[in-house]
């Protein structure tokens, strides 16, 4: 059996979050058993981003299958292995169960199905932040600052139970949950520690790369420090591509 690997992110006109993409994909590519590596492995593990491309993802995931696979998914040749042989596993690297996780990804993929048919099997993974010890990654980072109390800063979804994960893995770190596009805000949630008398306090944001988003959440804390002078306020990088990630990715490819 031939399996390749698809990382989907939600995609930015910011180019860091492509370029901590990229490097993502050689830790992940590292962890590809040997007879992987001796294929072409730069055509083993690639990324794709469902917003902000060029083309829609259905279209990147084919692109990706004929250069994984060579043209078996074009018909232009017999595959060498027998039918579902070859697996193409897309991994979603998203944090919240919301609607990109849920109807969008889903959809693509069909539709990539469809096109490709049946010589390539296309799988989909589990998303990132559905894996157990994403939330032992966070600790980690917690264990590294001194601070009274901790935000779990989230972006937030609209869809009917998508914080409960958030709010899960606040009360396991511990922390308190916050949304950057829907309530409860940072804002608020600094009003309330502040109101019951915690003079350190630090945010983590729940996002897998610095970008246009995290530079509005450093830019909102300075706010925040003029506002509340007698309070020291600490923000924590956001996930970044580590070789820690990368095994959590892989093990989710085998789910």
């Amino acid at each position: 059996m031939s399996s390749s690997y698809l990382l989907v992110f939600h995609g930015s006109r910011d180019p860091r979050p492509e370029i901590a993409m990229q490097q993502l994909a050689k830790l992940v590519c590292n962890k590809l058993p040997e007879n992987h590596n001796a294929l072409n492995s730069a055509h083993q593990v690639g990324i794709a981003a469902l917003e902000m491309s060029p083309q829609p993802l259905h279209e990147q995931i084919q692109e990706f299958a004929k250069s994984a696979f060579g043209d078996v998914c074009g018909g232009l040749r017999q595959s060498k292995l027998s039918q579902n042989e070859n697996r193409l596993k897309i991994v979603p690297l998203f944090l919240l169960p919301g609607v990109h996780v849920m109807t969008d990804i889903p959809a693509e993929v069909a539709l990539a199905q469809q096109a490709i048919g049946q010589d390539i099997m296309i799988e989909l993974q589990p998303y990132l932040g559905s894996h157990p010890n994403l939330e032992k990654l966070l600790a980690k980072q917690i264990a590294a600052i001194k601070a009274e109390a901790w935000i779990l800063l989230a972006h937030g979804s609209r869809r009917p139970g998508s914080k409960e994960t958030v709010e899960a893995m606040a009360a396991g770190l511990p922390a308190v949950a916050a949304y950057w596009s829907v309530p409860p805000s940072l804002e608020s949630r600094v009003k309330e520690l502040v109101a019951a008398g915690y003079k350190e306090i630090a945010i983590l944001p729940y996002f897998l790369f610095a970008g246009g988003i995290t530079d509005a959440i450093a830019a909102s804390i300075e706010e925040l420090k003029l506002q509340f002078s007698a309070v020291n306020f600490q923000m924590v990088e956001p996930l970044g591509a580590s070789a820690e990630l990368a095994e959590i990715i892989w093990d989710l490819t085998d789910r």
